[in-house]
């Protein structure tokens, strides 16, 4: 895995640069997060700890607890820090990535020109809250032997478990489509393509560091409500991503594998909708593989990791549905046959934004550039694809980007944060006329396309 250190510059001479969303603005998403939803999801970190004391105990003896007691208190501690505005301080382990992650932290010190210390509520909303997720990892990873335990485990298989009804809807209807797939024409295939988009996309509204860590699990079929949800994608590229994987099996004469990326949020009911879009791919032939991109640790309470890959896999292979099995069995023998890849990298959890990606991590943007269509899922990667700043409603998604372009890339994301670009002129402010809350709120979503020219 290479990595370079080198913080990203800032481009000053643009001036249609936007304002980076910080806690300090008290009308801002940012502000809430950091002052109320950050110090729950700390609370209920610790509190999960409390609760597993008996297990560390049985499966450790006195050593488990020694280390459940020592995470509590720097647990505790960095809750205080945030709570009082206090400096961010540099990681002090000897974690592979924590060398970057202190010079992103000198990076800060230089913007502010000599203003103090960046703080909880003065720096980058992005930032403080990526290094709070990290500081949670460093907690474990400094306590052995609790250093691999995963604070957001149960709450992401309880996502998976509350969303059965949903996950069996989903499965039966997808196994029917697969039964008869070969039989469909171009237009059907185009219609179930999208179908599908859009289960991934609104299956972005499971999450948990959204609801600090409460139940947000999918309880009904996602398929029912697909054509009433259409009016609330703001902006819906669909149609580009059917032409652009159309056209490159069209223009495929050396028969190269069709390569799809799908950069993962959530566990749960979403990573279910990303895998039957994913096999969709492979059985309608539109794409010959895909590569799954997940978090290295445990991060923004749901986000994936490969333990929670392979625990959803086993999981649908083991379950007492017919058609739910049917799926986890296909989907292990896709890992198996190598035609689904799952792999993940430092630079998903670390807090540069994707303009970074190419000095920071050129072996992951090397790799990414080998793909036909880039896939990202949520929010979080939203925020990290536009540098998470309060563009104008109507700033080109391709401009926002600021030059990151490895390939053809889609967000699919539901709205829960200060950022939005891409809208129509008007169309964001008739929507905040009515709804003030409509960007933070999870009601509203993007197909997004960049052709990446």
């Amino acid at each position: 895995m290479l990595l370079r250190l080198s913080p990203p510059v800032p481009d000053r001479h643009r001036s249609w640069e936007g304002v980076i969303c910080v806690g300090v603005f008290h009308s801002s998403f940012a502000y809430f997060t950091i002052k109320d939803r950050l110090p729950q999801i700390l609370t209920r970190v610790i509190d999960t700890l409390h609760r597993h004391k008996n297990e560390f105990f049985e499966e450790h003896g006195e050593k488990g607890v020694e280390a459940e007691k020592r995470a509590i208190s720097f647990l505790s501690k960095l809750r205080n820090e945030l709570q009082t505005d206090k400096p961010v301080t540099p990681l002090e382990d000897e974690l592979p990535d924590a060398a970057l992650w202190n010079q992103y932290l000198d990076y800060q010190r230089n913007l502010s020109n000599g203003n103090g210390e960046p703080s909880w509520f003065q720096s980058p909303w992005l930032y403080v809250e990526c290094y709070m997720y990290r500081r949670i990892h460093a907690a474990l990873a400094q306590n052995p032997p609790i250093d691999n335990f995963d604070v957001f485990k149960e709450g992401k298989a309880q996502n998976f478990f509350e969303s059965q009804e949903a996950i069996i809807a989903l499965c039966t209807y997808f196994q029917e489509l697969v039964k008869n797939i070969k039989d469909l024409d171009k237009k059907q295939l185009q219609e179930e393509l999208f179908k599908l988009l859009q289960v991934s996309l609104w299956g972005n509204k499971c999450d948990l560091s959204f609801s600090a860590g409460q139940d947000s699990s999918q309880k009904c079929s996602p398929l029912q409500s697909l054509e009433n949800m259409i009016p609330y994608i703001l902006v819906n590229d669909m149609e580009k991503l059917w032409s652009l994987l159309v056209n490159v099996n069209k223009r495929n004469t050396e028969k190269r594998n069709v390569r799809v990326d799908i950069i993962l949020d959530n566990a749960g009911f979403e990573l279910v909708s990303d895998l039957v879009l994913a096999d969709f791919l492979l059985s309608s032939k539109l794409a010959d593989e895909v590569h799954f991109h997940g978090k290295s640790i445990p991060w923004y309470v749901s986000d994936t990791t490969k333990h929670d890959f392979n625990w959803t896999v086993k999981q649908m292979q083991s379950a007492n549905h017919m058609w739910m099995s049917r799926c986890g069995i296909n989907w292990e023998g896709n890992l198996k046959k190598g035609v689904w890849v799952y792999c993940d990298h430092m630079f998903w959890t670390l807090p540069h934004d994707f303009a970074s990606m190419a000095d920071i991590a050129p072996d992951l943007y090397a790799d990414l550039q080998k793909s036909n269509l880039l896939l990202f899922k949520g929010d979080l990667n939203y925020r990290k694809l536009t540098g998470d700043k309060k563009w104008e409603y109507t700033v080109p998604f391709h401009q926002a980007l600021n030059k990151f372009h490895p390939s053809p890339l889609c967000s699919l994301r539901t709205l829960k944060s200060d950022t939005q670009v891409g809208l129509k002129p008007g169309q964001g402010e008739k929507i905040q006329a009515s709804e003030p809350e409509w960007m933070v709120s999870g009601k509203y979503g993007v197909v997004q396309f960049d052709a990446a020219l």
